[in-house]
């Protein structure tokens, strides 16, 4: 069940989180897929772009009435009645989302999801796509890119009990139809799912799992626990003003987790990625002198020599109290440099003697 897959679609991958009951559902032009979702972006954070459980209320969309977001209706084909899976989607998917997403957003705000839009030539439409009203959905919109759906497949019904008063909305409102609440299908909660309460209970716990399974050496599963807490703090701490107390309570919570991300992501030769988290990292808190440490060496891993001499410069001055650290990681990246020079010298002699020989 854990099992990541693809479907038999160019660029989409689906991992199902929770199996559903039953065959897969037979569908005709008509049908109804009853369902909550959350849109999150592939980056470390899995930043949450929308979820219709804050809205409230599950999402409708029908079949064969040609829905902006085409892959949604292949993806939500691909369920059974209950099940929850998570799905992958590459751009060539995803470049209509802002404009679907806008729609969805107006409808839950109880607006037109048609304002601006009326009495328009295409070229005026197409003006107004220039931005949605929505800061984020106008990045996405510059700026296409891959996503992540995570949906719950509540039902599948046909057409009955279609209330005429909805098919009066026009056409966008008939493709992004928010119904009344149901109760969604029982399983263990996964953290997309949680309430805010709950994520924040989460975090410690995933924060000792992490630790726990650092102590065993299964640096790999520690590093999804630290990942995960990281995730549950950054959906929470979207909803709060930047560098505002709560947000700034919550950034407390995230600096030592994703430390510990990198840390484990050190053990697991993935440098790269160690240079890209602690560098996000230092750009909001420059003072912190483990970060430093960590990217410094992470540089000294992929012979970036002057890189690593600088970062474990700053981190002894930014914590005297690690300097002896410092001076033994400078004593073993000298000797690695000139071990990898004296090689490269002897590989480029052997290449000179070769070439002359020809």
């Amino acid at each position: 069940m854990e099992e990541t897959y693809l479907l038999n679609v160019e660029g989409v991958k689906k991992k199902i989180l929770h199996g559903g009951q039953g065959e897969l559902p037979k569908l005709q032009d008509g049908s109804k897929f009853t369902f909550h979702f959350q849109t999150l972006k592939d980056d470390f954070e899995r930043t949450v772009i929308d979820d219709s459980r804050e809205a409230g209320v599950p999402m409708e969309i029908i079949v064969g009435k040609m829905f902006k977001l085409e892959i949604w209706e292949t993806l939500l084909s691909s369920m059974r009645i209950g099940e929850v899976a998570e799905f992958w989607c590459d751009i060539i998917h995803t470049g209509m989302y802002a404009l679907v997403s806008r729609g969805m957003r107006r409808i839950a705000e109880g607006r037109d999801p048609l304002e601006g839009q009326k009495h328009r030539c295409g070229m005026g439409n197409m003006f107004d796509y220039h931005s949605t009203g929505y800061a984020d959905l106008d990045e996405l919109q510059r700026a296409p890119q891959p996503l992540i759906f995570i949906m719950e497949l509540f039902r599948v019904r046909g057409t009955a009990g279609w209330l005429p008063e909805r098919e009066q909305l026009g056409q966008a409102a008939q493709l992004l139809l928010l119904v009344q609440v149901e109760d969604p299908s029982a399983y263990k909660r996964d953290t997309w799912a949680m309430s805010k309460e709950e994520k924040l209970a989460a975090v410690p716990m995933l924060h000792s799992e992490g630790n726990r399974l650092v102590l065993r050496r299964e640096f790999a599963q520690a590093a999804a626990k630290y990942q995960e807490a990281v995730i549950c703090l950054r959906n929470l701490q979207a909803k709060e003003k930047p560098w505002e107390d709560g947000w700034l309570k919550l950034e407390s919570l995230v600096t030592p987790l994703v430390l510990n991300y990198c840390q484990c992501q050190l053990e697991l030769g993935e440098y790269y990625e160690v240079l890209e988290h602690t560098t996000e990292l230092l750009q909001k808190h420059n003072d912190n002198a483990k970060a430093y440490f960590k990217r410094a060496k992470a540089h000294a891993a992929v012979w970036n020599e002057r890189e690593a001499r600088e970062d474990f410069q700053r981190v002894a001055h930014l914590d005297p109290a690690m300097a002896a650290a410092v001076k033994k990681e400078l004593k073993q990246l000298g000797e690695r440099m000139r071990k990898k020079h004296v090689e490269d010298r002897k590989r480029y002699q052997g290449l000179f003697q070769s070439s002359q020989g020809l």
